[in-house]
């Protein structure tokens, strides 16, 4: 199939993007990185003020559209009520981003079922199922339409205080696999993002820790924990027509953590 020439900064095709828990961290990132090439953005994120404000600053300093929800990822009927509303309030809807996650943090030997079952619906049914639910845009909005599932370093090597995160994690490049054979014949794109430590809300928990933060950034080639825009870059790649050669594959944003070790 022939490709387009790119049509923007970074050879954006002018698609809108939904970008689940973009209230904040890495979500808030991803938004702001897309609006900033004129992509507009529909935020998703069960924190409706965090959602709002993301939405709003993309408006108003890009001037691109925005829509934003408050939704439940791992409720597949209000995700699948929320779809529409966005691709209607942008014109197009051809980028998925899921950037939604719990820690799930407990051993195996601690951890109970209902933990178990919220990490892995967040982090992983949700990105198979709004997956699923956005096949429908993406073929209106045609070729070229294009889908990150953020994974984790976690998602290759195990911890022993992240049995669901992990797994979870791990599961995501399986179904990012998966769906780009699936589609691949479509001209629709899907890969993975890796984050190492990522100054987030959802790290920083364990960031506040006493030695946890120095600890990580000793074993960190770059000696630092990363910033969300340093993970939201590489992710504004892959959704353009710069990365249109790329799909089934993971990226791994970690400083360098896992050419030496894991987390």
């Amino acid at each position: 199939m022939p490709t387009s020439p790119p049509s923007g900064p970074l050879g954006s095709p002018g698609t809108g993007v939904l970008v689940t828990g973009g209230g904040s961290g890495i979500g808030r990132a991803v938004a702001f990185a897309l609006a900033e090439v004129g992509r507009p953005v529909a935020v998703w994120d069960l924190n409706g003020e965090g959602a709002e404000e993301t939405a709003t600053l993309c408006r108003e300093r890009h001037g691109v559209a925005t829509e934003w929800s408050v939704v439940d990822v791992a409720d597949t009927r209000s995700a699948g009520e929320a779809v529409p509303r966005a691709e209607q309030a942008l014109g197009t809807l051809g980028g998925f981003v899921h950037a939604a996650a719990v820690p799930g943090a407990m051993p195996v030997d601690l951890i109970d079922d209902e933990l178990w079952d919220a990490t892995l619906n967040v982090n992983l049914r949700a990105a198979a199922m709004i997956s699923r639910l956005v096949i429908e845009p993406f073929r209106r909005a045609g070729p070229g339409s294009a889908a990150v599932l953020i994974s984790s370093v976690e998602g290759l090597f195990g911890s022993s205080f992240l049995t669901a995160y992990c797994a979870s994690k791990g599961g995501v490049l399986g179904v990012m696999r998966s769906i780009a054979h699936r589609f691949a014949a479509e001209g629709f794109r899907v890969n993975a993002v890796c984050p190492g430590a990522v100054d987030t809300p959802l790290l920083a928990p364990a960031l506040g820790l006493p030695g946890f933060r120095q600890q990580l950034e000793e074993r960190t080639p770059l000696h630092r924990v990363s910033d969300p825009d340093e993970i939201a870059r590489p992710i504004r790649f892959l959704l353009s027509d710069e990365a249109s050669f790329v799909t089934g594959t993971h990226l791994t944003v970690d400083g360098g953590l896992t050419s030496v070790t894991a987390i």
